[in-house]
């Protein structure tokens, strides 16, 4: 039997990932990343990247996960990608300002005033994009008269590689404007905003299963890839998540340790939460994935000291304050919070006494700090209705340190079972179109 490959991307906040998935053997054959970064600025609450970068990214990852293979085995691809970032492009589709991702918080008062004009709270949060457009009209007017298409970052990839302008469901859940039981957009929801948004929004995919097109001819000579090859919807990173991890019944449950913390769980309906705390989306599969979203997870366990994560891991273990940290807490709103909807908030470390201030015992309180921060959302979603597995699903890149695993099973009293690859996004993308 010949030989066939699946390309998955993961178009993340810190880097990007490519994975090599065989469709003959139902096995992981290669993968590749790249690190890039948030633009930096002085800017409270601004978080924004280059388009471009997703682009370079892209280039560069496949053709490292590609090397020493048979690149005319390539048969399909699909792409994850960070959601809610606003991407939006000009006459000729040229991109008009660098994107706003999802931590950026700059739409805060923007968000207050849609979730009062909506009568509900989904859009408190500013991570939706429905929020960032209205700050850039309100704030860039001359940029958002220019604009004539809107795109999330995995919409804009697909655009680049094969012509089309399209959303897919679950993407589609974290821009504001989706009718999520409906499954349709919410026009009123863009009337509230500009009319003109019924036109700048795309056509959302009819299927999950039904391919956008294929790579473009150009495209594929920069990639190296041969003619026709498929490209699949994908979706946003916790739904290409859900799908890399397994989590295939109802209640299956996830959570990601990343840049961000979410925990998400399959769902044969929407759960609506008019307080905001739970983002009712689509999975990748035509059922749905009720989230919840911290702004604050890994990125607390680098404010610690200059140390490896290796050697902190081991001071932490080896530290006498053990579970609880001798009661040191760390709020770890470094950039603000989105769960709970504090914008403006700022970290704190309490409980300190003399002699606290030790590297173990302070990168154990940012794990529990984070971790907390996730079950203090997961009580609420099942107070809405969820009914979660036994079983947690742990996937990010958290989820390769040992202490971490255990503070998670302890706090949510849960078992923790770790999927044999821990790029679940990028793996779920693969398998969209291998399996």
């Amino acid at each position: 039997m010949s030989e066939s490959y699946a390309l998955g991307v993961d178009v993340g906040t810190q880097g990007l990932k490519v994975v090599v998935y065989s469709i003959s053997t139902h096995e992981l054959v290669k993968k590749a990343g790249v690190a890039y970064d948030i633009t930096k600025t002085t800017i409270p609450g601004r978080a924004e990247q280059d388009p471009q970068v997703w682009i370079s990214g892209t280039v560069t990852a496949i053709a490292e996960a590609l090397n020493g293979l048979d690149r005319s085995c390539v048969k399909a691809l699909a792409v994850s990608g960070q959601q809610h970032g606003l991407v939006v492009l000009g006459e000729g589709d040229k991109v008009l300002r660098p994107a706003k991702l999802w931590c950026d918080t700059e739409s805060a008062a923007e968000a207050e005033e849609l979730s009062a004009k909506f009568g509900w709270k989904l859009v408190r949060v500013p991570s939706f994009t429905i929020t960032k457009l209205l700050w850039l009209q309100r704030h860039e007017p001359d940029t958002y008269a220019a604009v004539r298409s809107v795109l999330l970052p995995h919409d804009y990839v697909n655009w680049w590689l094969t012509g089309r302008k399209i959303m897919e469901l679950g993407d589609a859940s974290g821009t504001g404007v989706l009718d999520v039981e409906g499954r349709r957009w919410d026009t009123a929801a863009m009337d509230a905003v500009d009319t003109r948004l019924r036109e700048l929004f795309p056509p959302l995919v009819d299927s999950p299963d039904q391919a956008i097109g294929t790579v473009r001819p150009e495209v594929a000579a920069q990639l190296g890839l041969p003619p026709g090859v498929l490209v699949a919807p994908g979706s946003g990173d916790n739904a290409m998540s859900a799908l890399g991890a397994g989590a295939a019944t109802d209640g299956a449950t996830v959570i990601s340790l990343g840049t961000s913390g979410t925990i998400f769980a399959k769902s044969p309906t929407a759960i609506l939460d008019p307080t905001g705390v739970i983002c009712p989306f689509c999975d990748a599969t035509g059922n749905y994935l009720p989230l919840l979203c911290t702004l604050n997870c890994t990125r607390v366990l680098e404010e610690a000291f200059g140390l490896d994560h290796e050697t902190l891991t081991e001071l932490a273990e080896a530290d006498a304050s053990g579970p609880g940290c001798g009661g040191v807490t760390w709020l770890p709103y470094l950039i603000g919070e989105r769960t709970p909807c504090w914008p403006h908030a700022s970290g704190a470390l309490l409980g300190l006494r003399p002699g606290c201030l030790r590297p173990g015992l302070l990168y154990r309180a940012a794990m529990e700090g984070a971790t907390l921060s996730l079950l203090a959302g997961f009580r609420s979603m099942v107070a809405a209705g969820l009914r979660p597995g036994a079983q947690l699903r742990l996937v990010g890149g958290g989820a390769k340190n040992r202490l971490w695993w255990q503070i998670v099973a302890d706090a949510f009293g849960m078992e923790v079972v770790l999927p044999a690859e821990p790029d679940s996004a990028a793996l779920g993308a693969a398998l969209q179109v291998g399996s």
